[in-house]
């Protein structure tokens, strides 16, 4: 049972075309409304309207990544409630225009987060990276986050000043923009300013206080799921770990195996990206995918190599870095014959190359660094199961 090989789209203004993704070999789409609001339904005209545009162009439209959780729900405010009845909706619409299964992450205020879109390899190409000192420069010299000094390690407070004092006004800049500017998928935008407000909005949720924030909405949300035959998956934290005050909590299996056994409906599910698991050497991705594979509904094929600090990264080549790819598609496959099901999958990201240095991309999601990404993955999961059959 092959996985179903699919490739992330951001809607009509993505540089890369329906028909590129399709010639990549791709089946599926992946995509959301992104210029729907947070907190607003989708509507069933507007979801028939973009799954028309991808069935006309030959490929299927059976994930969404992502349904934005509004901060209200995060944060548990005063309008939570009726933020959760228009998630509700929105679930129930999906489920009517044949969606199955809706990504959706836990994440205060940022999505996933870099701190550089164009690390150059040895071999030409760009990668996305994450440094930790460039977080603790930002978090210290430009944002002036209030106590962000006790986050840091000494040695990493004094590269960081070392590291921010040489940057050029534009330099600085960069890095700002990078971080809280918003990376594809990610639906809110901030300057520093507005970034240090919404952080204060969060000064009294405690990663306990999140944790339980995270299990009323799903047990708000689970049994619309349920009723319109859709299967939530959690996306991991990205990066694993907190930033910049801010708790995160699915970093782990640990948090991850909690929050199934807190609420067991079938339709709190898990998008298992090996990327973001992958950041963290504590976590053992094969053994993840082969304990947690009956909740797995989605899967992001990536992986980072981890740098010798422990917390830095950078997107490593599909089957090189740290992931252990080829271990992780063979938990894949025993999973997916097990249940007898196909697993929708994507190569998450994939470095800028070739022609498309050239072209205005969206950071990690150009057409030729995914496609090479998609067409190894694939070779690995078909050469796994023919050495399987002739053994």
């Amino acid at each position: 049972m092959l996985m179903t090989q699919t490739m992330r789209w951001f809607g009509p203004s993505d540089p890369v075309r329906l028909a590129d993704i399709r010639q990549a070999g791709a089946t599926g789409i992946v995509t959301a409304l992104h210029e729907v609001p947070n907190g607003i339904v989708w509507t069933l005209d507007a979801i028939r309207t973009r799954k028309r545009m991808i069935e006309e162009a030959g490929l299927s439209w059976e994930v969404v990544e992502s349904v934005p959780v509004h901060e209200g729900i995060k944060r548990a405010d005063a309008d939570c409630p009726s933020l959760i009845e228009a998630y509700r909706q929105t679930l129930r619409n999906l489920g009517a225009c044949g969606i199955r299964v809706v990504t959706y992450n836990f994440m205060p205020l940022l999505d996933w987060t870099r701190t550089d879109l164009a690390f150059a390899l040895p071999d030409g190409a760009l990668a996305l990276r994450f440094d930790w000192e460039a977080i603790a420069a930002y978090d210290q010299f430009i944002l002036e986050r209030p106590g962000a000094e006790r986050d840091y390690a000494p040695g990493v407070r004094a590269r960081a000043r070392v590291l921010y004092d040489g940057l050029s006004a534009a330099g600085r800049h960069r890095l700002e923009r990078t971080i809280i500017a918003g990376l594809p998928g990610s639906e809110e935008s901030f300057t520093s300013a507005q970034f240090l407000t919404a952080i204060d909005s969060y000064r009294d949720i405690s990663a306990d206080t999140l944790r339980r924030n995270h299990i009323s909405f799903l047990e708000a949300v689970c049994p619309a799921a349920e009723e319109a035959g859709v299967q939530l998956v959690v996306h991991p934290d990205d990066p694993p770990f907190p930033l910049f005050g801010l708790p995160r909590v699915v970093s782990t299996e640990t948090d991850v195996t909690d929050l199934f056994r807190r609420v067991p409906s079938a339709a709190n599910g898990l998008c298992f990206c090996a990327g973001s698991f992958g950041a963290r050497a504590d976590n053992d991705l094969s053994g993840m995918v082969r304990r947690l594979g009956d909740r797995i509904g989605f899967v992001h094929l990536r992986s980072v190599q981890r740098e010798a600090d422990g917390i830095s990264f950078h997107e490593a080549a599909h089957l090189e870095g740290d992931a252990g790819m080829e271990a992780i598609v063979a938990a894949l496959c025993d999973v997916a014959d097990a249940q007898g099901r196909s697993i929708p999958m994507r190569p998450d990201h994939g470095h800028q190359m070739l022609d498309d240095l050239n072209k205005v991309t969206n950071p990690g999601y150009s057409l030729l660094g995914r496609m090479r990404g998609l067409a190894e993955l694939r070779g690995l999961e078909r050469g796994i199961r023919f050495a399987r059959q002739k053994g």
